[in-house]
């Protein structure tokens, strides 16, 4: 097995969700960038928003770790091979610094990272250092080497935050409350990188030149990566060409699932529900996450794919819909407006967006061909629909998680697939049943 790699390394920590992490981290990868260093970055949980954004900021492909989802041998081997290129890793963290099982500082202390804490600190002075303190000492398994103030109101601001606190935690940079630094919001978290190219550019072009006035600006200290080996997945999908939907409405696809598609054989399409009137030749078909509420009436008025995927789904073929791809296969979805749109209809049912509440957190989906590691996020719900195969399994919690639907060659749900959780069952789930024989033979 290869050997140990040193490289610069930093965890990107908050006391909570809303701290200014995503903003300060895509500030710092900017600066870097711009200094000709080659940044790679990982972002702790299930998100598909901020990478979105960090990849934009770094330029290059932003792979999310989870130690449930994707197990400690896949992200050890992640950061061993970005470690082989990269000048910098930085990795964000999801919510607060030890919220979940595991959290952001078990992701931390499993590669041995060490800790700079991202914290806002409108209204307070003093008292921000001093949960600083505490979070840095609540446990001795993980290094905290700095904080980032976020919204200082002045200088005067800074230097009481920062003369409150000791030596061995120092305040390594300030940023202000100001409009050119700030991420565009909408109702699931940030808005979608692709929305806002231009505006994003002057955010971290501003932000970086605050990274470039403080301690920010100097690389951190090496941190040892090892190798893991991992062994090849099967190539059960030889042969097998995967349409997938990509575009405004649909755009929640981790990197690592279309990665295994590829390892396996697959030959990927990628294809637009809004703008394309016809579907690339396939053998499956992959319905994934995105904003489907947003474009719901191009999505209803594009009368011609949705013939198409009309058709597709009569033949029997595969075809996985993940939360708004489940909504797109619907009757119909309500927009946030309240304005109902006519949509697939290849299962019974409505979909509704909410303003407030919905579902957020890991599941396993329990298929007839096994388990995959998952997780939900919406603010819609549906109701009429048919009777489901089975329901997510939660973690640590007895109740039923999301339903899952199968109609035909149709998996729906509103979980969101990881892939190499279990390579075999996805392959499973996009091969037509009568063609899993022969995909048993392609790997040997």
């Amino acid at each position: 097995m290869p050997g140990d790699i040193l490289c610069p390394a930093v965890f990107l920590a908050a006391p909570a969700s809303g701290q200014g992490k995503t903003t300060i981290t895509a500030a710092i990868a900017r600066y870097h960038r711009l200094q000709g260093r080659e940044v790679r970055i990982f972002k702790m949980g299930p998100d598909y928003l901020d990478p979105q954004i960090l990849e934009q900021a770094s330029g290059h492909p932003v792979a999310q770790l989870d130690l449930w989802m994707a197990g400690e041998a896949y992200c050890r081997d992640q950061f061993y091979r970005a470690a082989q290129t990269a000048d910098l890793i930085l990795v964000e963290g999801a919510m607060g610094m030890f919220d979940g099982d595991p959290s952001s500082a078990d992701l931390a202390r499993t590669f041995g990272i060490p800790i700079v804490l991202i914290m806002d600190v409108k209204g307070m002075a003093q008292t921000a250092a001093a949960l600083a303190c505490g979070l840095a000492n609540y446990r001795d398994d993980v290094e905290v080497t700095g904080l980032i103030a976020n919204h200082c109101a002045s200088e005067r601001h800074r230097q009481l935050i920062s003369d409150a606190l000791p030596a061995s935690l120092p305040l390594l940079a300030s940023f202000a409350n100001t409009p050119t630094i700030r991420l565009p919001e909408r109702h699931l978290g940030l808005v979608q990188a692709c929305e806002v190219r231009e505006e994003l550019e002057t955010c971290f072009n501003a932000a970086a030149e605050l990274v470039g006035a403080s301690s920010l600006a100097s690389l951190p200290p090496p941190v040892r990566f090892s190798a893991q080996s991992i062994a090849p997945p099967p190539r059960l999908l030889a042969g097998v060409k995967i349409a997938i939907a990509q575009d405004e409405a649909f755009s929640f696809i981790y990197p690592a699932n279309t990665q295994l598609l590829t390892a396996m054989g697959a030959d990927l399409q990628f294809f637009s529900p809004i703008h394309d009137t016809k579907l690339p030749a396939a053998d499956a078909l992959w319905l994934p996450g995105g904003y489907p509420e947003l474009h719901a009436d191009a999505l209803a008025a594009n009368t011609a794919m949705h013939g198409e995927i009309q058709q597709f789904y009569q033949s029997g073929k595969g075809i996985l819909a993940e939360c708004g791809g489940f909504m797109y296969c619907l009757e119909s979805l309500k927009d946030l407006a309240g304005t109902r749109h006519t949509m697939l209809a290849l299962l019974a049912g409505q979909a509704s967006m909410r303003g407030r509440g919905g579902c957020q957190g890991m599941q396993s989906a329990v298929l007839p061909e096994g388990e995959l590691r998952a997780h939900a996020h919406h603010r819609s719900q549906s109701e009429n629909t048919p009777e489901p195969i089975g329901y997510g399994r939660r973690p640590k919690h007895p109740a039923p998680g999301e339903s899952i639907y199968r109609q035909r060659g149709l998996t729906a749900s509103y979980l969101h697939l990881f892939f190499p959780s279990a390579p075999e069952v996805i392959a499973k789930v996009f091969l037509p049943h009568t063609q899993i024989k022969d995909a048993d033979r392609v790997r040997d």
